[in-house]
This record gives structure tokens, C-alpha cells and sequence, in this order.
């Protein structure tokens, strides 16, 4: 059951898609005050569970801390980092009492989850004006169902988009990109996307090519199709202020920006220069930026990620100024300034909420100051790509992820969790947070794996792979000027294709189980929890997770490790994918395991009485045979196979439907 509360005028997100009636009263869970803004609180038993929050650093179970849903580019996901790039104010308490929360608020909003007082949950906010739904249920997992019917279908990608892509910060050339697919294919290493970051822009102005490096740009998306390699540009949130550059001076005359209040075009500093930002909110303008992806469309483009739309500002005209007033103070004084004040100060101008405030969006006729709807800026950029596609070309998929988000988007776009590091922490951190963001509806999620930030080292990279060959985003991922990190980088490249035909092995079933979960308004990663509610050793496990309705997942996470230890809620076929093809298998019984695991193993684990599909290995997903299918599990076991042509939007047909037997 799902009520609805509205506490003053709130912004319409439109992330709820299902009419539900406004309750009356309080709701029967916590406490409301809004004396000042706009508190909820609850006292916690010692045996809840806090599951939610999408993108949000730590565990799977979020109590004893503090998070803060506020859209921020913060490339270092430490421990202590309370925000990430996406606001997604879901949450679900699992314990004596069952029970979910939607805080639909597109602002700043804080959730102390037992990190003032252990025993307390407060959620907060600076201004009443919000709508809270409460979702009961019998358990998490029928709470977290009726959220997702509550907010519509997840984003389905075309079928090319399960495929294994590689990207790295620093491809400027057509030369560059011609040397990483060759060295892909000469090595035998599958691929389907090579990801164009900033430098394939002219000067870093969105949509445009730089003439010099991509002289015949079409030809060139070309002849990487018929490698069997789609290209994947990057579209940034800020539009380049420049006479002359066409997207601007359109803007401009049409008024397509965000404004300050009085009624100029607000300015930012990002990658290009001076910015405008888009007011993506605007449903005029929305249509207007959407609509500008066609230039790329037309030249054969097939997917894009959406990048720096928190949105993200290296420092603004307004902020410089302040800064400079405060340094001329100094220099009055004939005061030095100390070197680490000097550090913050100049730091403190990027991403500076101050400047959240000094610029507005037009909705409805109404100016809306952008810091009360902060949160909505990488959801509308994202949809207003996605409306275009759908004008462009109304039955065909494109691939479509953005960095920033707030629930809703998931209908438009998945993402991918940002600039992480080549850290061990933040693989264990990539398989926690993934159950949590299909909760809030994003189920084409991923990593940057291998790390974004930082030099990562062989080991590191398998194992990362071996997590991303269960993500239905797999991208390898790296910074300008860190340790190349492709796969054909680390010598022998054998234990690599290993894994990646792992990958490709296993996209049937993997495809298949997404769709089921999208069309459903299902998990595709769940808690062990969900699945076994009635274990208790269940109820604390975070670093296994149950794919599906057929296998669960046990990535090796740990340097040096050999292997790892593992719980079975029941018997299990532990199938470990070895180099040259080759499977391992074995039962293994109810309770504590040790299992090993090599480098260039990919381990997963069969339930009892089921079976999943596998196909041979091919250099891409448009090159696999499906038709003949084998299947590895308990004898007898069945398989309902989803396959569609992962093209168009066909997604009921009964004929997409097929049942698969093993002997």
C-alpha cells in the first residue's frame, strides 16, 4: 500500500509516474515537525536494516551515517564523502516494523541514519515543501517492487549496449581510436564501444567535431561499425560562450539559458571556457538542446554519456570576483596570505553552492532559483536526449548513461557511478552500491572499471573485470595521465580475453534477466535478503548479491586474494568460467565456504534446480549465435530465455519469449 502526503506547494519532478491520492493526517511511521523546514523521525530498533539511497557511499545497510542528497562532482569517493553525483531519497527500514520512504525534494536534503544518535533516523530538509509517499509491505522486497511500479519502467538499451566497451580521457585522434580497436582485435580481446571523451570536440563546444583530427567524421563512425565497434561520444552540460558557434548564439537569441536574477545569461567556468547552462527545466529549451543531438545522430552516432551536468562549475565570474576582493583585503593589509588558506580558497570556487543561488530556470511561466531544484539538472538533461531519440527516430534504442541523476531519470538513461580510483576500496564499494540503485530504478548501471583516477595495476583490472562481466554497463575507463590501462596494456592477454569472452558467454542470460527485471519493475541485483528473507546470515551479507532469479555473484575484492570465503543460503553449483573456455564446476552444500579463484577465473554460483544459457564467444554482440544455446545447471532445470532483436521497442511480443531445457 502506498500513501501520499504533501507538505506545502513542492516542485513538480515528475519522477512518479502512478496517480495517487493526497492521505490526510500524519503518516503512522515517525515523527513530522516543520517548524523550521521540514524534519521526519523515526527511532530505530536495534535489529533494522536501512536499505536505499541509490548512489551513496558505504554499505548496502546505510545505518550509522550521515548522507546528503546534493547533486556534487567530487572525484574522491573517501570514506567521509557524504554526497555523490546522483540524489536518490528512497530508503526502506527492515525490522520489526517494514516500511518505505520517498522524499520527493529536489533540493538539499540530509539523512542522518543513525550518525547523531545510533538509534535515530531524521531526514531533513530547508524548506516544507515536499511530497512523502509511504510504501508498506509485507517484506523489503515487495516495498522496493511497489516503488518501482510507483515510478515507471527503467530504461531498456539497445542490446549492442551489454557489450564490452573501453574509454580513456586522452583519445584525440582518429589514429588513437584506430590503435585501441586494433589492439582489441588483433589480440582476439571482444568489443563493441570505443568512448569519445571531451577532446573529440572542437574546442570542447558541444556538438561539434574537431575538423583536424576527424577530417570525414562520418566515414569514420563507418569504418568502425563494420570493425563491429560503435563510437560513443560525450555531451557536457555547459554550452561554450563563443561568437560565431551556432548552438550559442541560438541559445542566446531564444533564451534557452539559466539566468541570473537580473535577467542575464548566468556565466560558468567548465572545460570550454565561459558557459551557459542549458535550463533543461524549460520545456521549450529541453526540446531545443534535445533536439541538437541530432548532428551527431545523422553522422551514425548510436549512443552518447551525458557528463558534468550536477551541474558542475569550475568557478563562476560572480565567484571570482569574491575571491579577488578577499586577496586585495590581504594585500591592504600587507598581511601574507598563508599557503593552505590560499589552497582553499582558490579550491573552494569549483562546485561553490554560493553560485547554485545566483542563477534561475524559467518553468511554467514561474523563475525558479536553481538551488531549489539542484537535484533535477542531470535527470532533465538526460531526458531531454532521450524525448529527442524518440522524435529522431521513435521505435530505435540508443544508448544513453549520464553522471548525474535524481529518480526519474531512470527512465531515460542509466549512469555510471563517476570518477572513482584505482582503489580496492572502490571495487567492494562498485558491488555494494549496485542492488541499492536498482531499488531507485536505475538498472543499466556501472563503473568505471579498472578506477578512473590513479595508476591502476594488473591485478587490480582482472578483478574488476570479472565484477563488470555481471553489469549491464562494462566499461573500462581510465584518466589522462594515469597508467594505460586496456586491456592488451599488462603483457600475456590471455587471462584477459579470458574474462571478457566470460562476458559474452553469458549476455543471453545476462540481456534476458535485465529485460525480465525492466518490463517487471524487478531487481536485477538483489540482497541476499531479499531472496532469503528467513536467513539471518543472509541478512548481513554485502558483498555477495543474487542476479537474477538463477545465480548469485562472489567477486574476489581483495589484493593477493587467492580466493575468497562465501555463504550459500542453500546448495549451490559453484561455476567458475577458466581461461581458454573451459568450466569448473561443483556442488557445494549449504553454509561457510572458502573457494578459490584465480586471476583469470569469473566465479558465479548456480541456485538449486535452475540452469542459465551460454553461447559461444564472439568479438561482439551483433556476431553471437544465439541459436545455438547451451545450458550449464541442475539437470532437469528449465530456462525461460527474453530475446528480442535488441533494436526497436517491441518489448511484449510473446514470440521474445522462449523456454530452454538442460539434460
Amino acid at each position: 500500500m502506498i500513501r501520499k502526503y504533501r507538505y506545502g506547494e513542492p516542485f513538480e519532478t515528475e519522477a512518479v509516474t502512478m496517480e495517487i491520492g493526497e492521505e490526510q493526517g500524519v503518516p503512522a511511521y515517525g515523527e513530522i515537525d516543520r517548524a523550521d523546514g521540514f524534519s521526519f523521525s523515526y527511532r530505530m530498533e536495534p535489529e533494522d536494516i536501512v536499505y536505499g539511497l541509490g548512489e551513496a557511499n558505504r554499505g548496502l545497510n546505510k545505518r550509522g551515517f550521515c548522507y546528503v542528497s546534493d547533486c556534487t562532482d567530487i572525484p574522491d569517493h573517501t570514506e567521509d564523502q557524504q554526497s555523490l553525483y546522483g540524489a536518490h531519497n528512497f530508503i526502506v527500514i527492515s525490522g520489526r516494523q517494514c516500511f518505505g520512504l520517498f522524499f520527493d525534494y529536489p533540493a538539499r536534503m540530509v539523512f542522518d541514519i543513525g550518525y547523531t544518535d545510533m538509534e535515530r533516523l531524521t531526514v531533513s530538509c530547508e524548506r516544507a515543501e515536499l511530497d512523502l509517499y509511504v510504501i508498506e509491505g509485507k517484506n523489503a522486497y515487495d516495498i522496493v517492487k511497489q516503488f518501482r511500479r510507483l515510478i515507471g519502467r527503467s530504461y531498456i538499451p539497445p542490446r549492442f549496449a551489454f557489450g564490452f566497451g573501453q574509454s580513456r580521457w586522452g583519445y584525440k585522434t582518429m589514429e588513437d581510436f584506430r590503435r585501441v580497436a586494433e589492439g582489441y582485435r588483433k589480440n582476439g580481446l571482444p568489443i563493441d564501444m570505443l568512448y569519445m571523451d571531451i577532446d573529440y570536440m572542437q574546442d570542447y563546444k558541444d556538438f561539434t567535431v574537431q575538423e583536424e583530427n576527424f577530417p570525414d567524421f562520418p566515414a569514420f563512425v563507418q569504418e568502425m561499425r563494420e570493425q563491429g565497434i560503435r563510437l560513443i561520444p560525450i555531451i557536457d552540460a555547459g554550452v561554450k560562450v563563443e561568437a560565431g558557434y551556432s548552438v550559442y548564439e541560438e541559445g542566446v537569441r531564444q533564451g534557452y539559458f539559466c539566468k541570473r536574477e537580473d535577467g542575464s545569461d548566468f556565466v560558468a567556468a567548465v572545460w570550454p571556457g565561459d558557459t551557459h547552462f542549458p535550463d533543461v527545466l524549460n520545456r521549450e529549451a529541453r526540446q531545443w538542446f534535445g533536439d541538437q543531438y541530432r548532428f551527431l545522430t545523422e553522422q551514425g552516432i548510436e549512443g552518447f554519456w551525458n557528463d558534468m551536468n550536477e551541474p558542475a562549475i569550475f568557478y563562476s565570474s560572480e565567484g571570482m570576483e569574491e575571491l579577488k576582493t578577499v586577496l586585495r583585503g590581504y594585500m591592504e593589509d600587507t598581511k601574507e596570505i598563508p599557503l593552505w588558506d590560499l589552497g582553499a580558497m582558490v579550491e573552494g570556487r569549483a562546485n561553490n553552492p554560493e553560485d547554485y543561488k545566483r542563477f534561475y530556470h524559467r518553468v511554467d511561466g514561474k523563475r525558479i532559483r536553481h538551488d531549489q531544484v539542484h537535484n533535477l539538472y542531470g535527470y532533465y538533461m538526460t531526458r531531454a536526449a532521450d524525448e529527442a531519440f524518440r522524435r529522431i527516430d521513435p521505435d530505435r534504442r540508443f544508448l544513453l548513461f549520464s553522471r548525474s541523476s535524481y529518480i526519474g531519470m531512470h527512465r531515460y538513461g542509466g549512469i555510471w557511478t563517476g570518477d572513482n580510483r584505482s582503489w580496492w576500496s572502490h571495487l567492494l564499494l562498485n558491488l555494494k552500491m549496485l542492488p541499492s540503485l536498482n531499488m531507485c530504478g536505475f538498472l543499466y548501471v556501472g563503473a568505471d572499471l579498472g578506477g578512473f583516477g590513479s595508476d591502476a595495476t594488473r591485478d587490480l583490472v582482472l578483478r574488476w573485470l570479472a565484477l563488470g562481466v555481471f553489469t549491464p554497463l562494462m566499461r573500462n575507463h581510465a584518466a589522462l595521465g594515469t597508467r594505460e590501462q586496456e586491456a592488451y596494456q599488462f603483457g600475456d592477454t590471455g587471462d584477459f580475453r579470458s574474462i571478457l569472452e566470460t562476458r559474452y558467454r553469458l549476455l543471453p542470460y545476462l540481456y534476458s534477466e535485465y529485460m525480465k527485471a525492466a518490463l517487471q519493475d524487478d531487481l536485477y541485483f538483489k540482497p541476499l535478503a531479499f531472496v532469503y528473507p528467513e536467513d539471518g546470515f543472509a541478512a548481513g551479507v554485502e558483498d555477495q548479491l543474487m542476479l537474477g532469479d538463477e545465480i548469485m555473484i562472489a567477486p574476489v575484492y581483495m589484493q593477493n586474494a587467492g580466493g575468497r570465503y562465501v555463504y550459500l543460503p542453500e546448495d549451490m553449483l559453484f561455476v567458475r568460467f577458466q581461461k581458454d573456455g573451459r568450466l569448473s564446476q561443483e556442488l557445494l552444500t549449504r553454509g561457510h565456504h572458502y573457494v578459490e579463484v584465480a586471476l583469470n577465473e569469473v566465479p558465479l554460483f548456480i541456485r538449486k534446480g535452475r540452469c542459465i544459457p551460454l553461447v559461444k564467444a564472439a568479438r561482439c554482440v551483433e556476431e553471437l549465435d544465439t541459436e545455438h544455446m547451451e545450458c550449464i545447471g541442475f539437470p532437469g532445470a528449465s530456462y525461460t530465455l527474453y530475446e528480442d532483436d535488441g533494436l526497436h521497442r517491441d518489448y511484449e511480443n510473446p514470440k521474445n519469449y522462449r523456454s530452454l531445457t538442460i539434460q
